[in-house]
């Protein structure tokens, strides 16, 4: 399942429906139907900042996967936060959440 959402989430990044950097995500989760994936290797500011936003807009969040892991599955280096912003890639990423 982890492979499944690593290479949709590579598909979003190259359909441009993605947003990277701390602030830009921080300022993107108060829209609807957001995904987010947060590395769980990082640190506890960011970590704690991310997770509140999430809870507190009801956003779907995917913390169980490292900065390696999502960083290659984008084709970046060094990455800890990525929101989906799509629909329908939003509306794919909670059916394998529902799943797993």
């Amino acid at each position: 399942m982890k492979d499944k959402i690593l290479s949709l989430l590579g598909l979003a990044t190259r359909a441009r429906r993605i947003v990277l950097g701390e602030d830009f995500v921080l300022k993107a989760m108060s829209r609807r139907d957001r995904v987010v994936f947060l590395a769980n290797d990082a640190g506890a500011n960011i970590t704690k900042k991310i997770i509140d936003k999430a809870e507190s807009f009801n956003c779907v969040l995917f913390h169980e996967f490292t900065t390696d892991e999502i960083s290659k599955a984008i084709g970046k280096t060094n990455r800890k936060v990525v929101l989906v912003e799509d629909q329908g890639f939003s509306k794919k990423f909670r059916e394998y959440k529902k799943n797993s």
